[in-house]
Order: C-alpha cells, then structure tokens, then sequence
C-alpha cells in the first residue's frame, strides 16, 4: 500500500545558493579491537566514508540505500552526536566538524533531529510538558514562567491536545508521540532538522498525516530537511532531491522527478524497480532488476567500485580496480558509474508518461 501525501509544489532553491550544510569528504570510521586488558586495533567499520553533500536552504533532501548503508549515521555525524573520523561539516559557511562546549552548544539551537523509534526516544518517566519544555529550560530561550504555555502551543500545533500536558508517553499512540518528538524539534525554532526515518514505525494511514504535518511545518517556518527513509514512494513525495547511498558512499543524486523517471546508477535503478505499483497494467509491464549476493562487509569494501560484485552492468577488471566519482549525468544530477544504465531504464512507478 503506497502512502498518500500532498504532493510537492514549490520548486528547489537554486543551484547558485550558498548550501545550508556543506560536507566534504565526510569518513566515519568504528574501531574494531580485540583483547580484554589490552586491546588491540585490528581493523575498522568503513559506517561512512567519503561522503560530499550540500543541502541548501528551505529545501528536502532524501537519503535513501539499504539497511547498513550508513544514513543514520551519517546524520548523527551531521548532528554531532558522532565525531568526524575525517572530512569537513560547514553549517553556514562555518566549519562545525569539530565545535565543542559553548559553541556547540548554541549549533544545537540550529541543529534539531527527530528519531525514529518514537517509542524509545520520549523519556517514559517525564510528561509531554517536561519533554517538549526541555529545550527552553537547556537554553533559556523563555522565562520560566511562559515555559508552559509554549509548550501547550507547540502541542497544538503539531495536533495534539494542549489539555494532555501532564501526560506520559506511554498513554500516547505511536503517532502522536511522533508528534511530541517533532514538537520538541521544533521549540528552538532550528534552521535544520534531521528526520530520521520519522515515519517508518508508524501505520501507513498514520505515516500521511506525519508527512503532512512535517511538510505543513516547513512552510510556516522556513525549515530544512534532511529527510533519511528507506521507503522510496515516501522520499519521492517530499524531497526535492534524493541522495542513493550505498555501502558508505553516496552512488547518485537528482532532483527527485529526474531520479524516478531516469536513474542512472544501476543500484538507484534496481531500489526504483523494487517498489510496488497498484496498475496491475504497469506492473506487469515494468522490469524487475534482481540483485545477485548480499551487501559486503563494511569492514572490508570491495575495490574500485563498491557496488561492483552485484552489478549487472560491471565489466571487469575496470570497475573492480577504478573507483567511479560522481560526474555529471544530466541536468542536475550525478552518479558514480563507470557504465550507467540507459535512458528511461525503468518505468516510471507513477504511471505518468515511462511506458
């Protein structure tokens, strides 16, 4: 059952625009060791690695790949909630990659993130007051005394009842506790929010009312979203770009209409062939490009071009031994592929005009 939600109407900012977010050769790299009293350093977990990406303001951005492919990972990199292993993060024009103390402290104001579980990130011992009011407190951003009211109009404007401030997250739905935590994303009026998979542990009627309001929000005050989700008829609604990320690396990026009807890395397309239509007509007419293998190991990526032992376009040793870069494929879109698949590789999953 795909999800329905408004559709996207305003168009991107321009390419000429100072990006929001800048990163440039972002690594994050997880030690393995081994031994009890004296651990040794035996190898690394490649979470992510080499990544470059600019999100410009008051735009969606979608990041998309397979479980273990790195997104939220990348995002808490983003947020700061992991170090850097190596790279460069610019928020503003000013590098953040290694803040700490009292100026990271006021990024967080900029900087907000809503998580996926929203059952494990509420605090089950405090209320919806004290869990939304945090931020002001942290901050000091309101006076005590106006901390409540804040609250209750920030519930309200997310759809929940001002009246259940005293509430715990436990007599709450999984939607409407998705909603606390986009409230409390909201309470410091960031710049940036980072929505990591928001929607993909609620119902599907649930999901569009989740997508809706987030997209509702973005108007009214100018938000920008980095938009993490591996369900891709929810990403092709609300992005204005989409990012395909595979073992560590971002393989392709698109406005998200060109992606969906064009891809050009063959992972982009068989992600894009994977996804159900409700045409019988168009369903049976589109190709299904099925993979070969399991996803190797982060510790140990392949060479040259990662997505290499599953490909069916690969032609070795060429993309065995040179790693692709992202070049230009066409208006506004990218992709690392040394042999990119043909126009109009796949029907479109809309049924507009691929046949």
């Amino acid at each position: 059952m795909s999800v329905e939600v408004t559709e996207r109407e305003e168009p991107s900012p321009a390419a000429s625009e100072a990006p929001l977010v800048r990163l440039r050769g972002v690594r994050k790299l997880f030690p393995i060791t081994r031994g009890i009293l004296f651990q040794k350093r035996v190898g690394d977990v490649h979470a992510v690695d080499g990544v470059d990406l600019d999100v410009r303001k008051g735009e969606t951005v979608g990041l998309v790949g397979e479980t273990g492919c790195g997104k939220s990972t990348l995002a808490r990199v983003i947020m700061r909630l992991y170090e850097a292993t190596a790279g460069t993060i610019e928020f503003e024009g000013k590098d953040i990659t290694h803040v700490r103390g009292n100026e990271l402290r006021e990024l967080r104001r900029e900087m907000q993130m809503i998580f996926q579980d929203p059952f494990a990130s509420l605090n089950p011992r405090k209320t919806v007051g004290s869990i939304v009011g945090t931020p002001f407190r942290l901050h000091g951003t309101v006076p005590r005394n106006r901390v409540k009211p804040e609250v209750q109009q920030l519930m309200e404007l997310v759809g929940l009842n001002p009246e259940h401030y005293n509430r715990y997250p436990h007599e709450f739905s999984g939607g409407q506790r998705q909603r606390i935590g986009v409230a409390r994303s909201l309470a410091l009026r960031p710049k940036l929010i980072v929505c990591d998979e928001p929607v993909s542990a609620l119902d599907v009627s649930i999901q569009a009312q989740v997508l809706n309001l987030l997209e509702d929000l973005q108007e009214e005050f100018n938000l920008t979203y980095l938009f993490i989700a591996h369900d891709l008829s929810v990403v092709k609604h609300v992005s204005d770009r989409v990012a395909v990320m595979y073992l560590g690396k971002i393989v392709e990026m698109a406005e998200g209409q060109s992606l969906y009807r064009n891809p050009k890395h063959p992972y982009s397309g068989a992600l894009l062939s994977a996804v159900p239509i409700a045409d019988p007509d168009l369903a049976a007419a589109k190709k299904r490009i099925i993979l070969e293998g399991d996803v190797p190991s982060p510790i140990d990526p392949p060479s040259g071009c990662r997505f290499h032992p599953r490909c069916p376009n690969a032609q070795l040793p060429r993309c065995s031994d040179e790693e692709p870069q992202l070049v230009a494929m066409g208006e506004g879109q990218i992709a690392a592929c040394h042999f990119p698949l043909a126009d109009r590789a796949i029907i479109q999953t809309d049924g507009d005009d691929s046949r």
